[in-house]
């Protein structure tokens, strides 16, 4: 249902980032016509499913490619107001949005949006929840920042009355500088922690609080809003909420799990409400971090009065996010796995995680520094205590932007890997990526885990690996002993 007419044609600036890519894909599944543009043409998981979509992406950005005529611009937040699009479309006065905007503006209208936000675990959270209301026949909409395993793509319609939406903080576009989900009117939402992140736009922690608060001041009175128990930056956001806030945990809060068992790859636990039990789950999800969030996806669902006989069978069968814990293939006895994490809490908890699935197994962490958070020197200590719960660490160089950092805001690679290695962890920088899949691959014995880190496609290391470990052949050498440190 829409509150607006929908555009027959639609063009999207900066199609492929993963948001980009999914309104582009809800525009299309409604019936317009759709075609978008980019710096080049993107890189997986977003290239193939544009590609499977049947929408053209002309590269790079031009003015020519808006004579097409298009009804509608949806304009994504990597565009500046300089980009050759951007200017195009302000001389030929064309019509144009955000895209938070257009999401509320033609998919949010009539239905009963649910915002998963948090500084991390949104994404498999909110793919989560609407794999379970979707377990249960409830049809919900989505739109979420990856792509959920069972359903194989970032959006989709639904024609229930729930519409889940991961809610970003980042801001929303060039001409629209608060964050993106403001503008998705939640009926009810979750805020699964606080911490301080996207340090290119928010100046210190209490901005990041602010913007939060700014997303619990918006709910309607009454309405539930999840928050861990005991987390002080999310207490600080929700104080002011009109909001009925309702609390979670692991072993505190409103929604809690109890006799919490991991077994055969599998998070065994009875969900309680107020101490009393609801049910018992088994969780496919590994880490305490996982568990965590998905103590919210429960919680949220039956305060939403959607909980029904098939939630355990839902949790049961969901298979995750790709680029969460992914595992991408295993050779020579190593299995290789592709992860979002870049914040330092995630790297930590990930690799915690790993090595809670596979006791026993040496945990190599490979590195691409490249969000706008992770390639600044905000992190500097609290990546060295993150990287210590790897067996050995391989950075690749921090990628460049345009941003022009200062040599001093820069994170300090030389450092980090000192840092780390007075923790007892091997850790060096490895600048060229033929040589850093070379280098993982060599280091690797039969029974390890390398687990790949980076927000975009790490420049297909993963497979690098993978190739190299099925070539070597024979018994693969470890490393001499001082070469450890770089």
């Amino acid at each position: 249902m829409s509150s607006s007419p929908l555009p027959r044609r639609i063009h999207v600036l900066g199609i492929g980032g993963t948001a980009m890519a999914g309104i582009a894909g809800l525009f299309r599944d409604a019936g317009s016509e759709v075609r978008g543009s980019d710096a080049a043409l993107p890189y997986p998981p977003m290239g193939p499913l544009l590609r499977d979509l049947g929408i053209p992406v002309m590269a790079p950005y031009a003015p020519e490619n808006l004579d097409w005529g298009p009804d509608l611009v949806v304009v994504g937040n990597v565009i500046r107001r300089t980009n050759p699009e951007a200017v195009a479309l302000m001389e030929r006065c064309l019509p144009f949005c955000s895209m938070p905007e257009a999401l509320r503006r033609h998919f949010l209208a009539g239905r009963r949006p649910l915002v998963v936000a948090g500084t991390h675990g949104k994404t498999t959270t909110t793919s989560l929840v609407a794999h379970l209301l979707a377990s249960q026949g409830l049809d919900p909409g989505l739109f979420v920042g990856g792509i959920p395993v069972n359903f194989g793509r970032n959006h989709r319609t639904g024609t229930g009355d729930f519409f889940v939406v991961e809610g970003d903080e980042y801001d929303t576009a060039f001409f629209d500088k608060g964050p993106k989900f403001l503008h998705y009117a939640p009926e009810a939402a979750v805020i699964l922690n606080i911490e301080f992140d996207h340090a290119d736009i928010f100046r210190d922690l209490d901005a990041v609080i602010a913007a939060f608060a700014s997303l619990a001041a918006i709910l309607p009175p009454g309405a539930p809003l999840l928050v861990p128990e005991g987390s002080d930056t999310c207490a600080r956001a929700v104080a002011s909420t009109p909001a009925r806030v309702v609390t979670f945990g692991i072993a505190s809060g409103t929604w809690r799990a109890a006799g919490v068992q991991v077994e055969s790859g599998l998070t065994r636990f009875t969900l309680t409400r107020d101490g009393r039990p609801v049910a018992e789950f088994a969780s496919p999800l590994i880490g305490r971090h996982n568990l965590h969030d998905t103590i919210a996806a429960l919680a949220l669902v039956h305060e939403v009065g959607a909980a029904g006989p098939g939630l355990r069978e839902g949790l049961a069968s969901f298979r995750g996010v790709r680029k969460r814990q992914e595992l991408v293939g295993e050779a020579g006895g190593v299995r290789v796995f592709d992860d979002f994490a870049h914040h330092p809490t995630a790297v930590r908890e990930t690799l915690r995680a790993f090595r809670t699935a596979f006791p026993g197994s040496r945990i190599l962490a490979l590195f691409e520094p490249e969000s706008n958070t992770s390639r600044r020197r905000v992190f500097q200590q609290e990546y060295a205590e993150a990287f210590a719960e790897a067996d050995e660490v391989l950075f690749f160089r921090p990628l460049e932007k345009p941003d022009h950092l200062a040599p001093e805001e820069r994170l300090d690679m030389d450092r980090l890997c000192r840092d780390i290695a007075g923790r007892g962890v091997s850790a060096r920088m490895v600048p060229d990526i033929e040589d850093l899949a070379g280098e993982a691959a060599r280091i690797a014995r039969p029974g390890d885990v390398i687990v790949g880190m980076s927000g975009r496609d790490f420049c297909g290391v993963h497979h690098r690996v993978l190739q190299r470990l099925r070539n070597r052949g024979g018994t693969p050498q470890n490393p001499p002993a001082n070469s450890e440190i770089s």
